[in-house]
């Protein structure tokens, strides 16, 4: 029952019926991953999905001399490599535990003989998947067409409307991790950080960020300005 009623508040299957969270809820299982624990590996056999209960997840690719690119970092109630409930295909990159995490799998067997049964669940699953989509989107663009400034200040903004839209913001990874979410180097980003605040635009205290002049931030997400 514990685990119908988690399932249940996961927006992922927000609007499915009560014998639908059941259905969900038996083919659930819960797995336990601590801090720095590998999931799964890129190539390995796309076997199901995920949704984070607690903790956080990155998802990576690494370049053949080892480097490290952050795809997405994820946190409670979103749900990853949800491609392997279509294709069936091997995992496309790998997943890495960022700190003690607990994660909902969900067998691509079983859950696709859910969604030939529950149509409302399809859809959120494309709903899921087209969310995914547009946030590469928007990240091939930021890394092709930004500066690191630029980007940097858009994913504050991104923070910032995630957690709540107010000035004050948290960090939920490294410095490093963040680098390499957006495909620059720790020290390149830590001489970024200093000017922001050296020009009054945002404040920060660990991984604490206030943003002072969203204004000037914007302009630097959308291009308009430079730092």
């Amino acid at each position: 029952m514990e685990i119908i009623a988690s399932v249940a508040a996961i927006p992922l299957f927000r609007g499915l019926t009560p014998e639908q969270y059941d259905q969900l809820g038996t083919i659930a299982t819960v797995q336990q991953f601590e801090r720095g624990q590998t999931i799964f590996s890129e190539g390995a056999a796309g076997a199901g999905f995920f949704v984070v209960q607690s903790g956080r997840v990155k998802i990576y690719k690494l370049s053949i001399d080892g480097k490290e690119q952050i795809l997405h970092v994820f946190g409670p109630g979103e749900p990853f490599a949800e491609v392997a409930v279509f294709l069936g295909a091997p995992f496309p990159a790998h997943a890495m535990a960022l700190e003690r995490s607990s994660c909902y799998f969900f067998p691509r067997a079983a859950f696709t003989g859910l969604i030939a049964s529950n149509p409302s669940l399809a859809m959120n699953m494309l709903a899921s998947l087209s969310i995914r989509l547009r946030q590469f989107a928007h990240m091939i663009e930021d890394l092709s067409l930004k500066e690191v400034p630029g980007r940097l200040a858009a994913h504050l903004l991104f923070l910032s409307s995630q957690q709540d839209g107010g000035d004050r913001l948290r960090l939920h990874i490294t410095k490093a991790q963040l680098a390499s979410l957006l495909g620059t180097i720790p020290e390149t980003l830590s001489r970024i950080l200093a000017k922001l605040q050296k020009q009054g635009i945002i404040a920060a205290d660990g991984a604490e960020i206030t943003i002072i002049d969203r204004e000037r931030l914007e302009e630097l997400a959308s291009g308009e300005a430079r730092l």
